[in-house]
């Protein structure tokens, strides 16, 4: 078996492989320490790195104490203070902590909880830690850049020391053993009989008993000479690598820019669209992002305008849905892609508009969906909401939740894009 030990640096002579080492170990309290610290982010801060403190009692180390009783013999070498029959107090034990208690105006001295820090890629491994995309599953063969997984294909006669198939070239072996002295032993079968009967005789002939044992010993000689492992007979397994289809996906990200959705809520929006954003590009190479703004008239736009820009204007819902529909048609054939869907407003609508919400995505956009999720951002249940009720109730592939503050952004989106997510 071969055993690859990492003995890098990675800075300030500490260790690559005892630091990951220390990672695995403390691992859910690194990733409630990155939930802590997502509330308070602001949105240009979300992928810098993070100074995690752990509490001291969750890194300390089990430690031997002195217990009562019992007798105990040392030496001290260079000991000028005590001879030979002393007697000196036991050191004091019992498993003491080392917090200092209570508080207290005197110079006692204790220990700081530890602090620590994980880089931009750690920071954002445990943020995104067991997320996936629902329902994702492989469509086509991309002739451009495939992708590739090995799997075996038989067995040849050439291959590397590691892949020899030893039952099956122990097989070949046998096989070519019993092929090629069937005929001697045969041979050799019948000259032990005539031999056998020979001396049965009441005066078998010495001649013949002695040529018939030279044809013997011959065919013996013969037989020994067959190899009991040729090259010829050794298989290795044989892997060919075939091309897997790939999961092409596409994430349509559908915000409210209206009127009533104030610098906070888009704040709120931005802030859960960055997240998805983030967790798309780190984890998805074939994922198309289309970015559609809405007021009374939606619009696809760049990722630029966005996060950044400032039109605004009345509330008009569908305007979005249709716009993604249109989109969907003309680029995006479900047969092919991989289908996401994520809004965000504050669920003011005008009134009539809010059933044909419902409407369009009963009949068009759920069916071709994997997953559609929806996010408001206000308490309030606004008609949107209510109506977005209805269809959570008959659609699995539909989800909502609400957020009403910055330190719901973590927690809301863990839970629509959960792995193993069953809605």
């Amino acid at each position: 078996m071969l055993h690859i030990i990492d003995r890098r640096l990675s800075g300030k002579n500490k260790s690559i492989g005892n630091r990951e080492r220390f990672l695995r170990r403390f691992r859910d309290q690194i990733r409630e320490a990155v939930r802590r610290a997502v509330s308070g982010r602001s949105i240009h801060d979300i992928e810098q790195g993070e100074d995690i403190t752990l509490p001291r009692r969750d890194v300390s180390e089990p430690v031997f104490g002195h217990g009562p009783g019992g007798r105990r013999e040392a030496v001290h070498p260079g000991n000028q203070d005590y001879a030979r029959g002393d007697r000196i107090q036991r050191p004091k034990g019992g498993g003491a902590g080392t917090g200092a208690g209570e508080a207290s105006d005197s110079d006692a001295v204790g220990d700081d909880d530890f602090v620590f820090r994980i880089t931009r890629e750690e920071f954002m491994q445990y943020f995104f830690d067991e997320l996936a995309l629902p329902h994702l599953i492989r469509t086509q063969l991309l002739p451009d850049a495939p992708e590739w997984k090995s799997q075996r294909a038989g067995f040849i006669q050439q291959g590397a020391p590691s892949s020899l198939h030893v039952v099956r070239s122990m097989r070949m072996a046998l096989g070519r053993r019993i092929a090629m002295g069937g005929e001697a032993r045969r041979e050799l079968r019948e000259l032990e009989a005539r031999l056998a009967e020979t001396l049965r005789q009441h005066s078998p002939p010495p001649l013949e008993i002695e040529a018939l044992q030279k044809l013997m010993d011959g065919l013996r000689r013969r037989l020994r000479r067959i190899p009991f492992l040729d090259p010829f007979d050794l298989r290795y397994r044989n892997r060919v690598r075939v091309p897997l289809p790939t999961a092409k996906a596409v994430m349509f990200c559908v915000m409210d820019v209206s009127g009533s959705m104030d610098e906070e809520r888009k704040d709120l929006s931005k802030r859960f669209f960055i997240l998805l954003y983030l967790f798309l590009m780190r984890h998805y190479e074939r994922t198309d992002v289309v970015f559609i703004r809405h007021h009374t008239q939606a619009a696809e736009v760049s990722e630029q305008e966005f996060f950044h820009s400032t039109e605004t204007g009345g509330t008009v819902v569908s305007s979005a849905l249709v716009l993604m529909n249109d989109i969907i048609q003309a680029r995006y054939p479900s047969d092919q892609w991989n289908i996401y869907g994520a809004q965000a407003s504050d669920g003011d609508n005008w009134n009539q508009d809010s059933a044909k919400c419902r409407e369009l995505l009963e009949t068009q956009l759920l069916p071709a969906v994997r997953y559609f999720a929806y996010v408001q951002v206000g308490e309030e249940n606004q008609n949107l909401w209510e109506e977005y009720s209805l269809v959570a109730a008959d659609h699995p592939n539909f989800a909502m939740q609400k957020i009403t503050a910055a330190s719901e952004i973590y927690p809301v989106f863990r839970e629509l894009f959960k792995k193993g997510r069953s809605a």
